[in-house]
Parts: structure tokens; C-alpha cells; sequence
């Protein structure tokens, strides 16, 4: 069964539907993540993937998860957020249900897909364990209560014996945000240059020496300027569509790869 693997979208629908265009039509998508924000269509976005139903396997993202924070009056929005528009829409309930209901991480075809990374301690098997937790709690009817203590840097490390809020906070974070992580796993949230930046002592998450997962290839995406990267153990494939570079999409397990150029709808900075 063919897949249609598509990096971040933030907003950026009319790049998707030229690229749905260019791009041999599967039999199912897997998006990486980041439907919204930033970019000039956010609700377009959420629209077209919610219709593909159960065509399209969609993974949450950082900005995602922003939206339901923002819907829930738990975070004001920013000031560059594109979001109010899926906040003002007729159809804004079930659009979010739907959201909160998605998925963090994702085993199919020998390959794991994730929005951002995973720690080293975790194998695929408990990455996937773990972003159930979090999942279950997302859908569950006190979601609010999860959204309101989501926030936050700590723990910055991962330990099996982390219980109640940041249990799930760490294990969020690290599927949602993570790009950094020091030897011993700890997490690096601040950085968000390419792999280059990493301070002495820490890696790319990917290249940690002992990465329990490293047997298994990891489809990411979170990481534009990291960029395209098509390496046998991790493919990242945010290329910055919003900030004037490339919507990117990969069948798995062919590893062709779709670009459409972007116009740039944000500037860094």
C-alpha cells in the first residue's frame, strides 16, 4: 500500500493542493505535523486533511497542539499566530475534536514517524507506548486539564519513575519539540538552528551514539533549518515552507521525493 509521507504544512494549504497535484496520488498520507499557524491558511489546511478521513494518517505537531491551547483559553496567541480564523469557524468544534485525537507517533512499513525526535533511551516500541499516554489524555474528556500543565521545559531528561504532568510533559516535548539532546539524554528545547549548533557535548537527536531506536529509520519533520535530510536512519522532511522554502513530501518506502516551491509567507526574525 502506497504512502504519501508530507512535511510541515503551517498553514500553507495552496502549496498542498499544488503539491497533491504533482505528486502520484496514494492510497494513503501520513502528515508530520504542524497543519497550522504561521502560514495564510490555517483552516484550509485543518480542512482539506480532515476530508481525506481515513485516507490521511496525521501525527500532532507543536503548533497543533498551540491551537488547542489557544481554543481551550489556556494561552493568548501570539502575535505572529494565524489561528483565528479556525477559531472563528463554523465548523471550529469538530475540526478540533478531531485534532486532540491524533496521533503522536506512528510505526508502519518499517519506519517510525514522529513530528520532531524521540530520546535515546527510548526503543521504537516505547515510543510508542509512551506517546499513547499522552494520547489517552488528549482525547480523554479532562483534556483541558492535560493542555494547562503541557507547558514547560522540565524535565529536561527522561526517567522512568516521572509520574502525573511531567511524566507527560517530557514525553511531549520530546515528540513535539526536541532537536538537541546532551550524552546522558537530557534535552535541549532552546536551540532551533541547524545541526551544526550543537554545543560541545550535545548531538542532533538522530546522531546520539546510543540511540536505542538507531536499527529502526525515523521520519521527522519540526526541523526547517535542518532542512531536507535523507540519511538510511532519519529523513527529516521540513524544508520551510513558510519561510520561503519547499513543501516536501516522500513515499515511503520508495523514498521518492515531491517538492513544490514556497513564496515565503513569514521571514526569520
Amino acid at each position: 500500500m502506497s504512502l504519501l509521507v508530507v512535511g510541515d504544512l503551517q498553514g500553507c494549504d495552496d502549496r498542498l493542493r499544488q503539491l497533491l497535484q504533482t505528486a502520484p496520488q496514494p492510497d494513503r498520507f501520513l502528515f508530520l505535523g504542524d497543519l497550522v499557524n504561521r502560514g495564510p491558511q490555517s483552516l484550509a489546511s485543518l480542512r482539506r486533511v480532515h476530508a481525506l478521513g481515513e485516507r490521511a494518517i496525521t501525527l500532532l505537531g507543536n503548533h497543533d497542539l498551540h491551537l488547542l491551547a489557544v481554543a481551550s483559553a489556556i494561552r493568548p496567541q501570539h502575535a505572529d499566530d494565524t489561528l483565528q480564523e479556525v477559531l472563528d469557524a463554523p465548523d471550529a468544534e469538530e475540526l478540533l475534536r478531531w485534532l486532540r485525537t491524533r496521533p503522536l507517533a506512528h510505526f508502519e512499513q518499517g519506519a517510525l514517524f514522529v513530528h520532531a525526535g524521540v530520546l535515546p533511551q527510548w526503543t521504537v516500541q516505547r515510543t510508542l507506548e509512551l506517546a499513547g499516554e499522552v494520547e489517552q489524555r488528549l482525547a480523554g474528556a479532562d483534556f483541558r486539564q492535560f493542555l494547562a500543565t503541557m507547558y514547560g521545559n522540565r524535565p529536561a531528561r527522561w526517567d522512568e519513575a516521572l509520574a502525573g504532568a511531567d511524566r507527560l510533559r517530557c514525553i511531549l516535548n520530546a515528540l513535539t519539540r526536541v532537536r538537541f539532546v546532551s550524552e546522558d539524554g537530557e534535552m535541549d528545547l532552546k536551540i532551533k538552528e541547524g545541526a551544526a549548533a550543537a554545543p560541545p557535548g550535545w548531538f542532533p537527536w538522530f546522531d546520539h551514539p546510543h540511540r536505542a531506536s538507531g536499527d529502526t529509520p525515523i521520519v521527522f519533520g519540526h526541523w526547517s533549518t535542518l532542512g531536507l535530510m535523507l540519511r538510511q536512519d532519519a529523513v527529516c522532511l521540513d524544508t520551510g515552507c513558510v519561510w520561503g522554502g519547499a513543501l516536501t513530501a516522500m513515499s515511503w518506502p520508495q523514498r521518492e521525493i515531491f517538492q513544490v516551491p514556497c513564496p515565503g509567507y513569514r521571514r526569520p526574525g
